[in-house]
């Protein structure tokens, strides 16, 4: 029986929830800390070995299939036993894994080993999912997942100027596995001792957070007089009924595709274009750094600006930035030399045009449809499509810069920006509808 918490023990759940919270920003930048140095050491493995950008492209087409399989199968998982628990042995698994990569020199090996690591990284974000929405009240959730969406943003800026560094000291390929997975050791301890899964840890039986608001699916379920039952299987049979969400699944795809691109390319990108190996890794971490200002801005906006709880449309404004930022990169690629700084730039805006309205949706969105009880299989299954989509996209944008160069990729890039603010404008006329479900005040 469920009963609420008295004042001492809303002091303690107040502790344990910032707490956990910290944990799942903190250790999601660890996640990226023994993920996005497979992208900076593209240049140095080049250089060691003679692959060329299609065979690279090869590693991240196998490892982005892995890690989308991994997602339909851990996000429901993740509902079933547990999204901290998921979240921790992701991040053990994947440390190990990035020192197995040292250990062999063939573009076989690299991608059965970087596809291990992958299918453990699929673990991490359903769990903070699932966590997070155990945790925190709906009506927060824009604002909560903005900030906590700032681990895979600012993580990206930590792994790659951390790659950059130990690059830049020497240590050569094997060392930009090996440093990160000690730092991410250090952070999974920490991770370990400093999290619980909700409040009910904490004092079984309690009720928190408090709220009146619900999510899509809860409403729909109540329509139906029935209840959401935590069964993975039950979770994805009522998604899979609901418009907003069918459409969320091509956004994801369509963004996915776009982001999996800059995730893999931008250091290989920069260096295809001039610059050197340490200069092209630092260059980068732009992207992923104004993505930052991106997310919070969009999830702080939506909260408390958006009409009809309708988030969508500040999404599909920023990918209308998007898509004009791409085309300038397209036309300024045929001349990188004397360009240079102006493509650096536009690769900042793009990463806040881009990964704002990304990260909406498998956080945000996640949580406005599904709800803590069905987070891990909602991400799940938003993930899983999406990146299906990066996978074809990384091995495409290797084979295309070989054949006809990064200008034309761009071109490519900026078609598919246009596809997603359009997916977007769609969602956009949903969410008025569903919002009767959430009890949203027009």
């Amino acid at each position: 029986m469920k009963f609420k918490p008295t004042a001492s023990q809303l002091k303690k759940l107040y502790f344990w929830r910032r707490s956990t919270f910290m944990v799942m920003l903190i250790g999601y930048v660890g996640y990226y800390m023994v993920r996005k140095n497979l992208s900076a050491a593209f240049p140095l493995l080049e250089k060691e070995f003679q692959f060329s950008n299609a065979d690279l492209g090869l590693i991240a087409l196998s490892s982005e299939i892995a890690y989308a399989v991994g997602k339909f199968i851990n996000g429901p998982l993740a509902d079933r036993f547990g999204g901290r628990r998921f979240f921790l042995l992701g991040m053990f698994g994947a440390i190990v894994f990035n020192l197995l990569f040292t250990q062999f020199g063939s573009l076989v090996w690299f991608a059965v080993i970087w596809c291990g690591a992958r299918f453990f990284l699929s673990m991490g974000w359903g769990g903070i999912a699932k966590t997070i929405g155990a945790w925190y009240e709906p009506e927060k959730n824009g604002t909560v997942m903005g900030l906590i969406s700032l681990n895979f943003q600012f993580g990206g800026v930590v792994a790659t100027l951390f790659a950059g560094w130990v690059v830049s000291l020497g240590a050569g390929w094997q060392g930009v596995f090996i440093y990160p997975a000690a730092v991410v050791s250090v952070i999974f301890v920490y991770s370990y001792f400093f999290s619980k899964s909700s409040a009910q840890d904490v004092f079984p039986g309690v009720q928190f957070p408090i709220t009146e608001k619900r999510a899509i699916l809860d409403g729909h379920a109540k329509e139906d007089h029935e209840d959401i039952k935590e069964h993975p299987l039950v979770i994805i049979k009522k998604l899979s009924k609901l418009r907003i969400f069918q459409i969320l699944l091509l956004f994801s795809f369509l963004t996915t595709y776009l982001r999996s691109i800059f995730f893999f390319w931008t250091p290989k990108l920069l260096y295809d274009l001039g610059l050197g190996a340490s200069s092209a890794i630092f260059k980068s971490a732009l992207f992923p750094a104004l993505g930052c200002i991106g997310t919070i801005f969009i999830g702080w906006y939506t909260d408390r600006y958006a009409k009809n709880g309708d988030r969508a449309k500040m999404m599909w404004l920023m990918l209308l930035g998007l898509t004009a930022s791409l085309v300038a990169i397209s036309f300024l690629a045929k001349n990188p030399a004397e360009n240079m700084d102006s493509i650096v730039i536009l690769l900042g805006a793009s990463g806040f045009f881009l990964l704002g309205p990304y990260s909406m949706s498998s956080g945000c969105l996640t949580l406005d449809i599904a709800g803590h009880k069905g987070a891990g299989s909602c991400t799940g299954i938003i993930d899983g499509i999406g990146y299906l989509g990066g996978a074809l996209s990384v091995w495409m944008a290797g084979r295309l810069s070989d054949e006809l160069g990064w200008s034309q990729v761009f071109v490519l890039l900026a078609g598919f920006a246009a596809l997603s603010m359009f997916a977007a404008m769609l969602m956009s006329r949903h969410y008025k509808k569903e919002a009767k479900y959430m009890g949203v005040k027009s």
